[in-house]
């Protein structure tokens, strides 16, 4: 039997198969061990035959099968060829995501306890044998006990001896190292809604592969997700939960156990190796039929997968930023149509990329426009920042806000404060009137840059002098950046001494469990008020928060990016969801210095059809996606010179293909990233708005023609981060 194997080598020039002998009954997806240029490595079992294209005595043989069974599924194969051939990246990258990485250095095994059984022999002891026979009756009403203990209970040499003589015997059983970072908490009812029971019924009867649910916060869209599930695993298949953020897991994950117990296996980067390796191994033996997790889950190693479904499926989380840089809804969408299943994207604020195409017919387009406990959505407080200047309040928080914490506080109940911190560079906001400054040529917010002391657009690279004063209404008061979570914190203390408080970012919710840990105490009441970034924002269900504090809420609206409007609504509508889950009204005070901007306007009235309508109008007149594509081209190298000299080589390779085809191009031109050094490393981009995806083929062979060891070059489609 010969073996078609990939070497585990993320190289081009080994990024082919190459052929070994193997035993007979050895499966195609094991991972092996190989001989390889003088060395041994790893590689991969792609397929199998029965003859081989060279002289027998020149095929070196397999040394190592590491799994039993083997660790890829068959349909790991499609996927690698699909991923290596749409990104350009060796295949050995592609079959790395379906690995844990533990797993392949070899770090991490099964873990294996020893426990001793009662054999059901009848032994006599003597009376010098008084601990044996003390073990020995233990161990007859016991049935099994584990070793180590019944050894410092009885003495090793009591145990050892009851053994030999053949009363117990030892026995290995492999452990399970569960994760144990969820919400222990009954169940709600299961009874469904009209709205919902319709929404089944269409996800079942539409013969559409995507279907979008479109739900209000708190509408029930996760019960619908639920039942879908359900109906999966009644057909004898298997199912898939996404979901974007770590922070949302431990709920989501609790939802899932109680209602379909060991049957739900958890994947993410916060549980530790062992954990990981064996709700990945119980995934793959069949021994748990659901996988949740965050973006890289989406590999899991499910076979006959009868539905996947991505709840908020707007978020930028879903965008891999390391090689290949994927997208989860595209891997998602190529596993949806190989199992034949339903993909299920869920959000109150879809991407507008989602919503065009459910409204074009693409998807299918399922609505949820009530809360399931018939509650009105929270009734949002516009605080107007500018005014509270003028009056002497250079806090962070608003007398609305201020007020209404103390009423929520006096009740008893709980407050979610939200600070929007996402992005790299600061925006230029005048504080008397509200106005970003912005580009005259792209009509996106510029960003300010100390060290050259001017303003910047990063779709055109045209630099602006920084003004003294406002251009608009000539204020002096121009404000850079924001107040930041910390702050806020200190603040509250100082105003609510008596309060309890939690912080919730990636500097507080960091180690292992932190997520969860802070998300525990404030659903188990131990505080107060809840102070976080975004990742606060989405998916939480707080029966007793009935107040939400929006600082900062325009912030977002001033990034140089032409999804800042739809990510401030995401954003807004998202948080705001978080109040008023349960009995009592909830209420949301949005803090802005920009009280007249359209998206802030449509976000307060919770009118996501008319925030889409006005910005997918604004998308086509200026020719944005979905109305064509972003695709950068980013160089970054050690080395100013190797930088520079790889950028010239893309850049002129792409204004080539625009010399042949200009009708392709909208715009084209080369600078330096925003950010221009990371980590150490200078950074470079090419940018291109094109007309459709015809060209990237072209563009990604010119990444990784002018890549070398000294510039790495990669390519990014639609990037969820421009800096």
């Amino acid at each position: 039997m010969y073996a078609q194997v990939i070497v585990d080598i993320a190289h081009s020039q080994v990024d082919r198969i190459f052929e070994y002998s193997c035993k007979d009954g050895v499966p195609a997806g094991s991972r092996v061990k190989v001989p390889f240029g003088g060395r041994v490595v790893d590689g991969f079992i792609v397929g199998l035959s029965q003859a081989s294209s060279f002289p027998a005595e020149k095929v070196k043989p397999v040394g190592f099968v590491y799994d039993e069974p083997p660790a890829l599924v068959p349909e790991c194969f499609s996927l690698m060829n699909e991923l290596s051939e749409r990104y350009r990246v060796p295949k050995a990258v592609c079959l790395r995501l379906f690995l844990p990485s533990e797993m392949r250095s070899g770090k991490v095994r099964e873990l294996y306890k020893k426990l001793v059984k009662f054999t059901g022999a009848e032994l006599i002891f003597s009376k010098a044998a008084k601990k044996q026979a003390e073990f020995y009756a233990f161990l007859r009403d016991a049935g099994q006990a584990d070793y180590s203990s019944c050894c410092e209970k009885f003495g090793r040499g009591a145990v050892n001896a009851v053994t030999e003589k053949g009363g117990a015997e030892l026995v290995k059983v492999k452990v399970n190292r569960s994760p144990s970072g969820f919400f222990q908490t009954e169940e709600a009812g299961r009874t469904l809604t009209p709205a919902q029971l319709s929404a089944l019924e269409s996800i079942r009867k539409d013969g559409r592969t995507v279907q979008l649910v479109h739900g209000v916060t708190g509408s029930g869209k996760t019960e619908i997700y639920l039942n879908v599930i359900s109906s999966a695993l009644a057909a004898g298949k298997t199912a898939v939960f996404l979901v974007p953020e770590i922070s949302l897991t431990p709920q989501m994950f609790s939802q899932l156990r109680r209602r379909f117990g060991e049957k739900a296996a958890i994947l993410h980067s916060g549980l530790s190796a062992g954990e990981r390796f064996d709700e990945w191994w119980r995934l793959r033996t069949g021994e748990a039929r659901i996988a949740i997790g965050a973006r890289s889950a989406v590999f899991s190693p499910l076979e006959n997968i009868g539905a996947i479904i991505m709840d908020e499926e707007h978020d930028g989380s879903y965008f891999s930023e390391s090689a290949p840089r994927y997208s989860t809804l595209e891997v998602a969408l190529l596993r949806a149509k190989h199992n034949g299943c339903k993909l299920i994207l869920g959000s109150a604020t879809p991407s507008v990329e989602s919503y065009a195409k459910a409204v074009a017919g693409e998807y299918g387009l399922i609505t949820l426009k009530e809360r399931i406990n018939g509650k009105p959505l929270p009734h949002v407080t516009m605080a107007d920042m500018r005014k509270e200047v003028k009056r002497g309040n250079n806090t962070a928080f608003s007398s609305a806000l201020r007020e209404r914490l103390r009423d929520t506080l006096g009740q008893g109940n709980q407050a979610i404060i939200f600070l929007n911190r996402r992005g790299y560079s600061r925006s230029v906001v005048c504080q008397d009137c509200g106005y970003a400054l912005r580009c005259e040529n792209c009509d996106v917010a510029l960003a300010y840059h100390s060290e050259e002391d001017c303003l910047k657009c990063h779709y055109c690279g045209a630099r602006y002098r920084m003004p003294r004063a406002c251009p608009e209404c000539g204020g002096l008061h121009l404000r850079y950046g924001g107040t930041g979570t910390q702050r806020v914190v200190a603040d509250l203390k100082h105003d609510f001494p008596s309060a309890r408080i939690l912080r919730m970012d990636n500097d507080a919710a960091s180690g292992k469990e932190g997520h969860y840990k802070i998300l525990k105490k404030f659903a188990e009441r131990q505080a107060d008020i809840l102070v976080g970034t975004q990742m606060i924002a989405k998916g939480h269900d707080f029966p007793a928060v009935t107040l939400v504090g929006i600082l900062d809420a325009d912030m977002s609206l001033h990034f140089f990016d032409y999804r800042a409007g739809e990510r401030t609504f995401q954003l807004v509508t998202q948080v705001a969801g978080r109040s008023g889950r349960a009995g009592e009204a909830g209420q949301v005070v949005l803090q802005t210095y920009s009280p007249e901007n359209t998206v802030l306007r449509y976000a307060a009235d919770y009118d996501y059809e008319g925030f889409f309508q006005n910005e997918i109008a604004l998308r086509k007149a200026t020719r944005f996606p979905p109305f064509s594509l972003i695709c950068r081209v980013m160089v970054t190298a050690e080395e100013d010179g190797a930088a520079l000299e790889a950028l010239k080589g893309v850049y002129f390779g792409a204004a080539e293909l625009q010399r042949l085809r200009p009708q392709k191009f909208i715009f084209l031109n080369k600078m330096h990233s925003p950010i221009k050094k990371i980590q150490g490393r200078v950074r470079y981009q090419v940018l291109m708005r094109l007309e459709d995806g015809e060209l990237l083929p072209e563009i990604y062979a010119l990444a990784v023609k002018f890549s070398s060891p000294k510039a790495l070059v990669y390519v990014e489609e639609n990037p969820v981060n421009l800096s």
